[in-house]
């Protein structure tokens, strides 16, 4: 089992235990394509999604994986929380941990958040998305589909293209990808960029194009209009011509090279809809891991015994 209480920052993680959950991730795949998918492992054990931003992929994923591993889930939205009525994160915390739940899987417009919580609870705590900081699960799945695809990690050359400024996958993505030996670039317009983004520890390229062909995978950040203060760029269309992927650009693509987003696609904008469509898209698989990733974050974190994956 992985010594951590908690999963709030990818980079308190060590290469060796990002394999271990990638590997338990890959028994608990095969367990979900059977026609009978429950495991008694977390019977007993109460899982709270803490929800105070929207969400489809992350939360559902995490509701089906909590309940496919027999754990009591209970989802908590924002509106239905008393943080709607002026409660501090600090004191929903607290009333939580007085519910003696076992685990908390926390998305917060504030950074933070998850570290908040993990110093008011017991409970273990797990990062669903933190502002524009982390994301750590995404980063897993993400991993875990690159190595089911193309059979390894290390060595692979990846492009993160788009609004880096904003997204919390970048936060984890390219801190996992280079404790696992791979080479992030972060691919965008000067508007969508950080005032340093040096400091993330990937190469920086402004041009698509320019780095396109060296590329074993291009992973297409969605284009956040929710989250842009001002007007960075000039229109959607523009950014589509210089930085979406299209039929053309995928012909500058490696024969072998594939394709990622975390989703929602703004389609026609990151990517076209042959882009999205095409055999090179992994993005359903991407989907597909994150609820095997999250068993096994789960899995591993409560130290749960008897899986029932090889019964």
């Amino acid at each position: 089992m992985i010594k951590h209480k908690h999963l709030i920052d990818i980079e308190d993680y060590s290469k060796e235990e990002i394999t271990e959950i990638l590997d338990t991730a890959k028994s608990f795949k095969e367990v979900n394509d059977r026609a009978i998918k429950k495991l008694p492992t977390l019977r007993g054990r109460t899982i709270i999604n803490l929800f105070m931003e929207a969400s489809t992929r992350t939360r559902t994923s995490f509701e089906i994986a909590g309940k496919r591993l027999s754990g009591d889930v209970i989802n908590f939205s924002a509106s239905s929380s008393s943080t709607s009525k002026g409660e501090t994160l600090a004191d929903t915390a607290e009333t939580l941990d007085a519910m003696n739940c076992d685990l908390v899987v926390v998305r917060s417009k504030q950074e933070g958040a998850p570290r908040l919580l993990a110093r008011h609870m017991k409970a273990h705590v797990v990062n669903g998305g933190d502002g524009k900081h982390q994301h750590p699960t995404q980063a897993l799945l993400d991993a875990f589909t690159i190595r089911e695809t193309l059979g390894r990690i290390e060595g692979l050359t990846i492009g993160i293209v788009g609004d880096i400024a904003h997204s919390r996958v970048v936060g984890s993505l390219v801190r996992l990808l280079k404790i696992m030996g791979a080479s992030p670039i972060v691919i965008g317009p000067p508007t969508l960029m950080p005032a340093c983004p040096e400091l993330l520890g990937a190469r920086v390229s402004y041009t698509l194009d320019d780095v396109l062909p060296e590329l074993d995978i291009v992973y297409m950040l969605r284009i956040q209009l929710e989250r842009l203060e001002a007007s960075p760029l000039p229109s959607l269309r523009e950014y589509a011509m210089l930085y979406g992927i299209n039929t053309k650009r995928m012909r500058s693509m490696k024969e072998d090279a594939i394709i990622m987003h975390p989703g929602p696609i703004n389609r026609g904008v990151e990517l076209t809809a042959e882009a999205a469509d095409s055999d090179r898209a992994v993005i359903l698989d991407q989907v597909n891991s994150g609820v095997a990733v999250r068993m096994a974050v789960m899995y591993l974190l409560l130290g749960g015994e008897g899986s029932g994956v090889a019964s």
